[in-house]
C-alpha cells in the first residue's frame, strides 16, 4: 500500500470529533477515488470498532453483511445465524447490544449505496440516533460517493436526519503541492500530469508508474483499454439519469459555449430550461460559474471545474471512434492550448497567493480585454496584474507593457491606487526588470513548492 499522503486537515478534524466524551454523528462524502476509505483506515488504526463497506447490491444483502460485520465484532453466533429483513431490526440488536460508555466506532462506507437501494434507511437511522445513539459514546460515521443522495437525503433540511450530524467534511481533492508526492517524474511532468487528472488520489495513483506526462496520456487516455477512456460515464450515471443531455452540456463548455445562451443553442434547447441542469453540475463540482474579479457579477460565465472532466471533454470525448480504431494523435498545439488555459487556472487559484499577498484574487475580462490574474486589497489600496504564459522564453518586456495598457480598462480605485505587476512562464527570453514588476519561473514555483 502506498504510503499516506497529507489529509492532516481532515485526520485532525476526526481526532479532535473523537476526543470528545460525547456520540458524535459525521457525515464523509466526496466524489468517487477522492480517497474517503483511505483516509477512514487511516483514521481507525489504533482504535476499536465496526467497519463496514456497502457495495451496490439489493437491500437484503446490504443488511445482511452489515449484519456479519456487526455479528463478528460481538461474537454472537445467533446473530448470525438469524435472518433480518429490515434496518430497523438490526438497529434495534445494536440498541440491546451496544456499550453505552465505550468509546467505539461504528462507520458505514458508502453508505449512499445503501440509500439508492432503500431511502427509507434514513428514517430508520433517524429513529436509531435520537432513542439510543445519541446518548452514548459511540462515533457514528456514514460516507458516500454519491454526492446528489447524501446531499438530499443526508444533509439537507428535507432529510429525517437533518440536525443529527455533529460534523460534516466534504473531501477534495489534493492541491498541486501536495499531489507532487504521489509521482515519480520531473517537476514539469508533474504539473501537466496534475493538469490532466487534478488532485484525485487515484488518477494521481495510476500516473505513478509512468516518467512522463506525454506516455500517461497516450496509454490512458488515448487508449480504449485506458484507465480513464471510460470515466465520465461511471461517474456521470452515478449522479443523472439523463447523462446524455449532462454530457453535451459539458461537451459544450468544453468547445468554449460560456454563456447560458451559447450552451443551450449548442444542445438544441431553450435557454431557460439549461439553468436546473447548470445548477446540477455546479454543485457536483463539475462546473462553475465564474464572474470577473471587479465589475458587474450579471457578465458570469460557465467554466469546467473539473481539471479531470476538462481535459476528457477536450481530448477524449470527441475522438472516440478515432481512438476506437487506434489512430488518434492529440495535436501538439491543441495539447499546449489546453495547457495554457489550466496553467491560468492553476496560477491564479494556488501559485500566485502563496507569491502576492492580496485578499480578493480572480481573473478579469470586459468586452475584448481580458487580464488572467487581479488582485484586490482595498484596506492598503493596491491592486494587482497578472499575466500567465505557458511558454519558453516568454518576452517578459512585451507582457509588461501590455498589462499597463490593459489596466487602464479596469476602474476599480482608478484615481488613488498602488499598482503591482506579475507575470508567470515557464522562463524568461531575458532579464527584465521593473520596480513594481515580479517574474516567476518554472523553477521559482517549483523551489516554491517543494522546499
Amino acid at each position: 500500500m502506498v504510503r499516506f499522503i497529507d489529509r492532516n486537515r481532515e485526520i485532525g478534524l476526526l481526532e479532535s470529533a473523537w476526543d470528545k466524551d460525547a456520540a458524535e454523528f459525521v457525515v464523509l462524502y466526496g466524489r468517487r477515488r477522492i480517497g474517503k476509505t483511505r483516509l477512514i483506515v487511516e483514521f481507525m488504526k489504533g482504535r476499536d470498532g465496526i467497519f463496514f463497506v456497502a457495495e451496490n447490491t439489493s437491500k437484503k444483502i446490504q443488511i445482511s453483511e452489515l449484519k456479519r460485520a456487526i455479528a463478528s465484532y460481538f461474537n454472537d453466533d445467533f446473530l448470525m445465524r438469524t435472518e433480518l429483513e429490515e434496518w430497523r431490526d438490526l438497529f434495534d440488536y445494536l440498541s440491546k447490544t451496544i456499550p453505552k460508555n465505550d468509546r467505539i466506532y461504528l462507520v458505514i462506507d458508502e453508505f449512499s449505496y445503501i440509500l439508492k437501494n432503500d431511502p427509507a434507511i434514513a428514517s430508520s437511522l433517524q429513529k436509531f440516533w435520537d432513542s439510543f445513539l445519541s446518548n452514548t459514546k459511540v462515533f457514528f460515521l456514514v460516507s458516500g460517493s454519491m454526492f446528489g443522495l447524501m446531499s438530499e437525503e443526508v444533509l439537507s433540511s428535507t432529510s429525517p436526519l437533518y440536525g443529527r450530524r455533529t460534523r460534516d467534511m466534504l473531501l477534495a481533492p489534493f492541491t498541486f503541492e501536495n499531489s507532487l508526492d504521489f509521482l515519480n517524474m520531473p517537476f514539469i511532468e508533474k504539473m501537466k500530469v496534475y493538469m490532466c487528472t487534478g488532485g484525485v488520489p487515484e488518477y494521481l495513483l495510476k500516473a505513478r508508474d509512468y516518467r512522463s506526462a506525454d506516455a500517461f496520456v497516450k496509454n490512458e487516455y488515448l487508449s480504449r483499454e485506458g484507465y480513464f477512456y471510460r470515466e465520465p460515464y461511471f461517474l456521470l450515471s452515478q449522479e443523472f439519469k439523463a447523462i446524455n443531455t449532462y454530457f453535451t452540456i459539458i461537451n459544450a463548455i468544453a468547445h468554449g459555449n460560456t454563456r447560458p445562451t451559447e450552451i443551450a443553442n449548442f444542445i438544441g434547447i431553450e435557454t431557460r430550461k439549461i439553468y436546473p441542469y447548470l445548477e446540477s453540475l455546479i454543485r457536483l463540482d463539475f462546473i462553475e460559474r465564474m464572474v470577473p474579479v471587479t465589475g458587474s457579477r450579471k457578465r458570469g460565465i460557465y467554466v469546467i471545474k473539473d481539471v479531470f472532466f476538462d481535459f476528457w471533454f477536450n481530448f477524449v470525448y470527441d475522438s472516440r471512434d478515432i481512438i476506437e480504431r487506434g489512430l488518434f494523435r492529440a495535436h501538439r498545439n491543441k495539447m499546449n492550448a489546453y495547457f495554457g488555459k489550466r496553467f491560468e487556472h492553476l496560477v491564479r487559484e494556488q501559485i500566485a497567493p502563496k507569491v502576492a499577498d492580496y485578499p480578493h484574487m480572480g481573473r478579469w475580462w470586459y468586452r475584448d480585454a481580458e487580464i488572467d490574474i487581479v488582485g484586490l486589497d482595498p484596506d492598503n489600496k493596491k491592486i494587482l496584474f497578472g499575466e500567465c504564459k505557458w511558454s519558453d522564453k516568454a518576452d517578459a518586456e512585451r507582457i509588461y507593457h501590455q498589462l499597463r495598457e490593459k489596466k487602464e480598462s479596469v476602474a476599480w480605485n482608478a484615481e488613488d491606487r498602488k499598482e503591482e505587476y506579475i507575470i508567470f512562464a515557464r522562463s524568461f527570453s531575458r532579464k527584465f526588470r521593473a520596480s513594481d514588476l515580479t517574474l516567476v519561473n518554472l523553477k521559482k514555483i517549483e523551489k516554491l513548492l517543494t522546499r
